[in-house]
């Protein structure tokens, strides 16, 4: 056949397509409407920074010196004394009872003690239920007691060693800087793969499957008609999200937009051909979507898109190197917080090229024999 007629048929295939997705409310209702919720929601009302922690208070002291020193628990901003008790019992019950994150207790000696030279204790209970809560409040009270610490043994001379941390791409440590750029990856990835799925399963429900092949289209020409669409409309929803990181959350993009657009081509093929897999083991669009969501999760919580991957044993490593979206949010956090380019994501793009190549071409093998 000559070549003409070949893309008169891959055409016809992904303009029906097309056709069928300006027909669909719920396809545009979930590729344009439930990102831009879900990136609202993380921009908005999700902060990973712990500040104001609830504290109640115990001080049994009562001094110049254990006020002064719950002022600079007061004005460190991650701890906010919400309350003062009187009794050990209230103390531990306010815990318990979640109306406090931390409890300090100062002892009756606490002043006596710092004039006479010896070392002051005080009680500071945390709250181990969230552990991200519970880690800051450590770290608080062990600065602080530092910090006091050091103001009693220099008497007012120069620290001898000084330390300035500087934070680089993300200085005022916004969540929204953090979770918008994977947020980009996560989105794609999910409505690639759904979208792509569903597609094909639909013709399945349909019986519209075999009349297609009754027709002089070929299954390769009908694979790449039905996700060439999906291809358009997961870029589209790239783009329309990076948009709105740029203008709404003020989400700076250091690196060159081009860059990123390139290393996600490979990415969202690869996750095209995934939804063409799913769509050889599901025979109904609900279990495609469900398959499609159980794709989804093992990559939200091994990417590192929540959780930082050198946190986690290292079989998990090495499992997440072989995700796609690992590799995806680490050159979007790349481009848009670190100003990476070619150069430092080479490798990204390679190993994504080839998991595309991979898995289409497993995925095109599975569907060819289904068929």
């Amino acid at each position: 056949m000559p070549h003409p007629a070949r893309f008169q048929r891959l055409a016809s295939v992904a303009r029906k397509e097309f056709i069928h997705i300006l027909r669909d409310p719920m396809t545009l209702f979930f590729t344009l409407f439930i990102p831009i919720c879900e990136m609202f929601m993380l921009g908005y009302a999700i902060d990973t920074n712990v500040r104001n922690v609830r504290t109640v208070v115990y001080d049994q002291a009562r001094t110049q010196e254990s006020r002064a020193l719950l002022r600079e628990f007061d004005n460190s901003g991650d701890i906010k004394i919400s309350q003062y008790v009187f009794t050990d019992e209230a103390l531990y019950s306010t815990i318990v009872a979640g109306k406090a994150r931390v409890g300090i207790k100062i002892p009756e000696d606490y002043s006596r003690r710092l004039f006479a030279g010896e070392t002051a204790q005080v009680l500071v209970l945390v709250d181990g239920s969230e552990s991200s809560v519970a880690a800051e409040a450590v770290n608080v009270g062990n600065a602080i007691a530092l910090q006091e610490s050091l103001k009693l043994a220099l008497a007012g001379k120069a620290l001898p060693v000084e330390s300035h941390p500087q934070v680089l791409f993300n200085p005022d440590t916004r969540s929204a800087n953090f979770f918008i750029p994977g947020l980009l990856v996560v989105m794609c990835q999910m409505m690639a793969v759904m979208l792509s799925a569903t597609s094909i399963v639909r013709e399945k429900e349909n019986g519209t499957l075999e009349q297609l092949f009754m027709t002089p289209v070929r299954p390769g020409e009908l694979i790449l008609g039905k996700l060439l669409p999906y291809l358009v409309l997961d870029f589209v929803e790239f783009c329309s999200i990076a948009f709105l990181m740029r203008t709404v959350f003020g989400v700076p993009i250091h690196g060159h937009f081009l860059t990123l657009l390139g290393v996600a081509l490979p990415f969202v093929l690869a996750m095209l051909g995934l939804g063409l897999w799913v769509s050889t083991r599901a025979s109904t669009r609900d279990a495609a979507m469900q398959v499609s969501m159980g794709t989804v999760i093992p990559s939200i919580f091994l990417s590192g898109y929540v959780f930082p991957l050198d946190s986690m044993p290292a079989v998990f490593w090495y499992l997440a190197q072989l995700i796609p979206t690992t590799w995806m949010i680490d050159a979007a956090r790349g481009v848009i917080l670190r100003g990476a380019g070619w150069h430092e994501l080479r490798l990204h793009a390679v190993v994504l090229w080839a998991m595309a190549g991979g898995m289409f071409l497993l995925s095109t093998l599975k569907f060819r024999k289904r068929l």
